[in-house]
């Protein structure tokens, strides 16, 4: 009986402090002008119920608080916008007071000098060498021959395999990447960059918590790892006399043709911005792409339809070209429809450079503004029958415009990489659908928050076309 009553004892203890930490928390956060919310525990605040629940998460705080709300997310206290007009004005209003604000663990795995990390005219030099090396000019000429040589050889030989189309467009969305980065060593470093790319990305959304075993501390060191291999490169690159054209030989370049100047530093997180960018869109939209064309047959014959018909007009092993990916108008619509309905970006976060009022609350400096969009890609007065997968919608381009449509970004910091995302997905689904067929194994499950993927993985059985 009194080891029972020691037991309750301790138990109405853990309980009494529990409260008193979780109040004192609130308290902390209690300043006249802020937005409604609560700011959970210390240190953690909401980040667990924000990253295990998601969307729900979010419907829940908005149906207790209202559209605009506070919490503490990703070690930062944060304001979270669910209005569509007031995410559109914080997206257009840089310059007013607004930065980029992504959470520390992405800002330290990334490098400061990433283009999503800088701002003003820092940012405008980052974003000048970026648009360089990926402006229609550079894609037509340079990369789409590129990415239609790797992709027509990383889509051999799946014949009669069971593939998991996750784990394959991981591979496909990296190793394209690198290809056009390092087209000439890309096959030599790949086995060792690719493994501690991987541990790069899992470590951006992560508490910084500094300590063995978590995603913070692998994501950390596999970017140590990765400065290492790509220093090398660059000392193998200015070594020898030859020249590359490709991203890191545009980057290295020191005659007056290049504009845009970058430290050896910049040039590093520049090169693991773009591969990190580039695989988080790209592998996940291919893979959910052939998801839906999966579970949609009439969507399917008609992008068939749409690349059997570029084939035709080419001999059998002439490459795409620049005018055969503009043909592809229902190839886009699938991608802009697949990033829609799968949301592959919930979202992007800002940061209050000094005391600001918005929607008649003051937000403190230093407060991040986590700029939800989720909710806009199902609004039925905006995408009619909004959980239907129609790609036929985005055949009429003034949708594509519209200012509601954040899939890419928006304002100053829409997606740089945009077009040259859509030609990587483009080639990966004409070469697939012209080649393959293919039937799903194992009905494995789907998450969608934060990130889209499959746990088990997305297991296909594929055979000839």
């Amino acid at each position: 009986m009194g080891v029972f009553m020691v037991i309750i004892g301790l138990f109405v203890m853990v309980l009494c402090v529990c409260t008193a930490v979780l109040r004192w928390n609130e308290m902390r956060f209690r300043k006249k002008g802020l937005p409604p919310g609560t700011m959970g525990w210390p240190v953690f605040g909401e980040t667990t119920e924000f990253l295990k629940q998601g969307p729900n998460f979010m419907k829940n705080q908005r149906s207790r608080y209202g559209s605009f709300f506070k919490s503490h997310l990703l070690g930062c206290p944060t304001v979270v916008s669910m209005d569509p007009e007031l995410n559109r004005y914080i997206l257009m209003n840089e310059a007013k007071g607004l930065v980029p604000g992504y959470p520390q663990s992405m800002l330290d795995i990334l490098g400061k000098c990433n283009i999503a990390a800088v701002h003003g005219s820092t940012h405008k030099r980052m974003r000048g060498a970026l648009l360089a090396l990926i402006s229609p000019t550079m894609i037509r000429e340079q990369l789409l021959p590129k990415i239609d040589e790797f992709m027509r050889d990383f889509l051999s030989n799946w014949d009669n395999k069971l593939i998991n189309i996750q784990d394959k467009t991981k591979e496909m969305a990296f190793l394209s990447s690198l290809k056009q980065i390092a087209s000439v060593e890309s096959s030599s470093v790949a086995q060792e960059f690719m493994p501690e790319f991987f541990k790069l990305v899992l470590g951006t959304l992560s508490l910084p918590i500094d300590l063995p075993g978590t995603n913070y501390r692998r994501g950390f060191q596999a970017r140590k790892n990765i400065l290492k291999i790509l220093g090398q490169l660059i000392e193998q690159r200015r070594d020898g006399a030859e020249s590359h054209k490709d991203m890191l030989g545009y980057l290295m370049r020191n005659d007056d043709g290049n504009r845009h100047k970058l430290s050896d530093g910049e040039i590093i997180d520049q090169i693991i911005t773009i591969l990190y960018s580039g695989y988080e869109t790209v592998s996940t939209t291919s893979m959910m792409a052939v998801k839906y064309l999966h579970d949609h047959p009439t969507v399917l014959e008609e992008l068939r339809k749409e690349h059997m018909g570029i084939r035709a007009r080419k001999e059998a092993d002439e490459p795409i070209g620049w005018n055969d990916l503009k043909s592809m108008r229902f190839t886009r619509a699938v991608i802009f429809e697949t990033s829609r309905l799968a949301t592959i970006v919930n979202g992007v976060l800002r940061k209050t450079t000094q005391e600001m009022e918005l929607n008649g609350f003051v937000i403190p400096k230093g407060w991040r503004i986590y700029v939800y969009t989720r909710e806009i890609n199902y609004d039925p007065f905006l995408y009619p029958d909004p959980l239907a997968f129609n790609p036929w919608r985005w055949m009429d381009k003034g949708l594509e415009s519209q200012s509601y449509f954040l899939v890419f970004g928006g304002g100053s910091r829409q997606c740089p990489g945009k077009e040259l995302g859509i030609a990587e997905i483009s080639t990966f689904l004409h070469y697939f659908v012209t080649r393959y067929r293919w039937e799903e194994v194992g009905g494995e499950k789907l998450m969608k928050f934060p990130r889209v993927e499959a746990p088990n993985g997305l297991h296909i059985r594929v055979s000839s076309s």
